[in-house]
């Protein structure tokens, strides 16, 4: 009789497990990145206008200066025996012009009288000439000798951080009007800064179509939004804006300079750092996002796997966009609300039946880590 009995059924085969998460949609607006380099809004060579032995030195190197501040005193002696002289050859000059108007008073009430030649007239008012002439000047001369007395006195013209002194105290300097000045120091501000890009002929001939369009405003003429991150950053923080845009494309490099404000009241951003910046690179849609694991690359291909209503896998060609939000934008190939295939990749292919579980683990949801703004 056990002969007769016919043998168990082999177990069916268990389906692969895998986890998936749904395509979501969400209305975004795609950024274009690019590298630049910070810049002073403003930065100044410090030099004398007038020559003279370097008499004193008033700032500590690298402080931060505000406008006006005292940063060198040239010695003042020479220029202060002139301005003397100049004020005693204006009050002599002042003394003689009164005494020839008063002068050219009387005479005009001679000549009505008539009793004062025209010979004498005349004389009396050429001196009024020559006497308003000689005080216009000696009023030139008082001018620039106090100016020369004032600018022995190097102020700061901008605020900011200055450099160190270029020149020590007992050192001749040259200024004025010769022909290479004495450099004394450099003054660069800082707040707010400047960032300065380049972005390449086909992203500029892209956003000039979108200004065409209405889908995004020219930031020639708007100061569109853009944001920066440093190199030991890992989010876009530093929020500005656009403030200029080139005239002409590079004909060295076939690209276009594009300039960028930030506020920079902590100081922490310095003219010369590389940055990271990223600007609107499109008007606002509604895009399909998946969690960028799910991408599979065939060749020059793009695939993801996508779990049917009936439990089959459907390898599915898919065309990317860029990563918003840390999810990359789908193109084309997929449908928000479709199921892709996250983790279990190796286990399956088109065609099979697969257990399908949600992908609940962190950073492979379709909801981004907290505080990701990546690409926001």
């Amino acid at each position: 009789m056990t002969g007769c009995n016919k043998p168990a059924a082999p177990p069916a085969a268990p389906k692969p497990v895998v986890f998936v998460t749904p395509a979501i949609s969400k209305n975004i607006v795609e950024w274009d990145e690019y590298t630049g380099r910070l810049a002073a809004m403003d930065k100044v060579d410090v030099n004398a206008r007038v020559s003279g032995m370097l008499e004193s030195v008033h700032f500590k190197d690298g402080q931060f200066v505000k406008q006006g501040d005292l940063l060198f005193v040239i010695d003042p002696r020479p220029y202060a025996a002139k301005f003397e002289r100049a004020e005693a050859v204006l009050k002599e000059a002042d003394a003689k012009l009164k005494l020839a108007q008063l002068n050219d008073n009387r005479t005009i009430k001679l000549a009505a009288n008539k009793v004062i030649a025209q010979e004498e007239i005349d004389s009396r008012r050429n001196e009024l000439l020559q006497a308003q002439a000689a005080y216009l000047a000696a009023k030139a001369d008082y001018d620039q000798a106090k100016l020369n007395l004032d600018f022995t006195q190097v102020t700061a013209p901008i605020g900011g951080r200055i450099s160190r002194k270029l020149v020590t105290e007992g050192n001749l300097i040259t200024g004025g009007d010769a022909a290479n000045p004495t450099l004394l120091t450099t003054i660069v501000s800082l707040d707010p800064i400047y960032c300065y890009f380049e972005a390449d002929e086909e992203a500029y001939l892209k956003y000039q179509r979108l200004a065409r369009e209405g889908k995004r405003p020219s930031s020639r003429t708007t100061a569109n939004p853009v944001e920066l991150e440093l190199a030991d950053e890992d989010a876009f923080v530093h929020k500005g804006k656009m403030d200029f845009v080139e005239n002409a494309i590079d004909e060295q490099t076939s690209t276009i300079q594009g300039r960028a404000i930030f506020p920079n009241p902590g100081l922490q951003l310095t003219p010369g750092l590389f940055a990271r910046v990223r600007l609107p690179g499109s008007g606002r849609y509604d895009a399909v996002l998946v969690p960028d694991l799910s991408i599979i690359t065939d060749q020059s291909n793009k695939f993801v796997n996508v779990v049917r209503p009936d439990g089959t896998i459907d390898y599915r060609k898919v065309t990317l966009g860029p990563i918003v939000n840390g999810l990359r934008v789908i193109r084309d190939g997929l449908k928000a609300g479709e199921n892709v295939v996250t983790r279990g990749l190796q286990r399956v292919h088109a065609g099979v039946q697969v257990d399908a579980k949600p992908d609940e683990t962190k950073g492979n949801s379709s909801v981004p880590p907290p505080g990701d703004k990546k690409g926001a």
